[in-house]
């Protein structure tokens, strides 16, 4: 609908997602859409920081995890996040999470929430997460998931992007095998004119926490180039 915001489209997308694709044994769909306190936070951060229908460059991460987006919906977002960074309240408990905590790291020395999400639309490839034995897996560290949700992953690419995403250029968040994937999956599909890959925040805050400074800074200086 042309009265649609940017931010109702992808609320709509969002708590309207279907996955028809059998999963390898073991495995298990993370999906945080059906929790009524979920719909909620998306519902009033749709509200409160995409409540227009400008433009926005996407920033593509993995898929959700069982600590983050799979909790709160927001991809990158944990619920501390929410209630002290995004200003939502909410009833959502959990631990902190190293990617959201990186990322509002990001965020706040971009400029605010406000700022960055004027201009920008962060998400994950796989808007839906997974889980193997209780643990979270990044989709593409399983090969016959990897190739079976390929096509989810480019239609979801697609859908958001007739929301308002610029379909020139993106940020994908992973420069090993989520890069890998992205070229040899996602890219020959969207075409995107101009991709900047970054380190994924959780190897940051893992492995390269005493250059963390440096990393913000590398993450800073790309999303300038946007502005």
């Amino acid at each position: 609908m042309a009265s649609d915001t940017f931010g109702t489209c992808i609320y709509r997308f969002l708590t309207s997602l279907e996955f028809n694709v059998e999963l390898p044994s073991d495995f298990e769909l993370l999906n945080p859409y059906t929790n009524p306190e979920v719909l909620h936070v998306v519902a009033a951060f749709c509200n409160k920081y995409y409540n227009d229908c400008a433009q926005r460059i996407p920033i593509w991460g993995i898929n959700p995890g069982r600590f983050g987006g799979g909790v709160t919906g927001l991809s990158f977002t944990d619920p501390f996040a929410v209630a002290n960074q995004l200003g939502i309240s909410t009833t959502l408990g959990g631990r902190r999470e190293l990617s959201a905590e990186y990322i509002g790291m990001v965020i706040e020395e971009f400029g605010g929430p406000e700022k960055f999400y004027s201009l920008f639309y962060l998400s994950a490839l796989s808007p839906l997460g997974f889980v193997k034995n209780g643990k979270n897996i990044n989709f593409y560290d399983d090969r016959t998931l990897a190739a079976s949700i390929v096509s989810f992953i480019s239609d979801a690419i697609i859908t958001q992007g007739r929301c308002g995403l610029s379909t020139n250029k993106c940020v994908v968040l992973g420069t090993g095998a989520l890069k890998r994937f992205v070229e040899g999956n996602i890219q020959p599909v969207i075409r995107y004119r101009e991709i900047h890959y970054l380190e994924h925040p959780r190897f940051i805050m893992q492995y390269r926490r005493r250059k963390i400074k440096e990393y913000v800074s590398r993450y800073l200086d790309v999303l300038a180039r946007f502005v």
